[in-house]
């Protein structure tokens, strides 16, 4: 419980904190998208007989790479990208399933979450490159916060607008790959989503709705673990579960301040 509690304090703070800049681009379901294709890189792992996360990492990271190239240089609208990626990671992830005869319970615990299985290699892993994903945040975050403002206003004051959303769609994919053992491959995109949405409601600010999404992120990952303990679920749907609830709090409270 203590490494679950470990990874899921990393995941409930870098997921919501990437996961801020989708939600401000319009594009919350791309997490679900680079999850597909992260499905694939799993699946590879498995009939390669590699590391499953490994190769996830890599596939997760062109996945989010090509939406974005295919969105920003293909002529493809934002959509018809994810839904090229997500279409072909989903078909691609079910062939080499089926090729490697993997359709298992040790493939089960990508999809749906096994956080009670992180080791402390896991966790390492996990701490080492949430720590790289939120110091790049925190480095760049202006003119992160610019171009997704204003895309355009930002690349004529000179801000290099197609790296800076390489890097957005870098750390999402990363996001992906080290929460799938928290919440799973089907629900990551939850988690960075629905903090956002919930901080959003409460926030006065444009940094205090990252910060305070954040916060919610990893209120939801310790507090669904710890009713998942109690209450025998599982952890990755409690933690979703958690963070839906924040956002009807905070819907709610959103109103009576209104």
């Amino acid at each position: 419980m203590r490494l679950a509690f470990g990874a899921g304090a990393v995941v409930g703070v870098l997921a919501p904190a990437v996961g801020f800049f989708l939600v401000q681009r319009r594009q919350s379901l791309i997490g679900d998208g680079i999850g597909h294709v992260a499905f694939a890189g799993v699946a590879a792992g498995i009939l390669l007989h590699v590391s499953p996360v490994l190769t996830a990492l890599v596939a997760a990271v062109l996945g989010g790479i090509a939406v974005e190239v295919l969105r920003s240089r293909g002529g493809a609208a934002g959509d018809q990208a994810l839904a090229l990626v997500f279409y072909t990671g989903l078909a691609l992830g079910v062939v080499l399933v089926s090729t490697a005869g993997a359709l298992n319970v040790n493939l089960f615990q990508y999809l749906f979450g096994s956080i009670l299985t992180v080791t402390r290699s896991d966790l390492a892993l996990i701490g080492g490159l949430g720590a790289v994903g939120l110091a790049t945040i925190g480095l760049l975050y202006r003119a992160l916060a610019a171009s997704v403002i204003d895309e355009e206003g930002a690349r004529v004051a000179g801000l290099p607008i197609g790296a800076l959303n390489i890097v957005v769609a870098t750390l999402a994919a990363v996001t992906v790959a080290l929460s799938m053992r928290v919440v799973g491959i089907l629900l990551v995109a939850a988690l960075m989503v629905l903090p956002v949405s919930a901080a959003a409601r409460i926030a006065w600010s444009m940094r205090s709705t990252l910060l305070l999404g954040m916060g919610i992120g990893l209120a939801s990952a310790l507090l669904g673990l710890t009713i998942s303990y109690y209450a025998d679920l599982p952890p990755g749907g409690s933690i979703v579960l958690v963070a839906a609830g924040a956002f009807g709090l905070s819907a709610i409270a959103g109103s009576l301040r209104g």
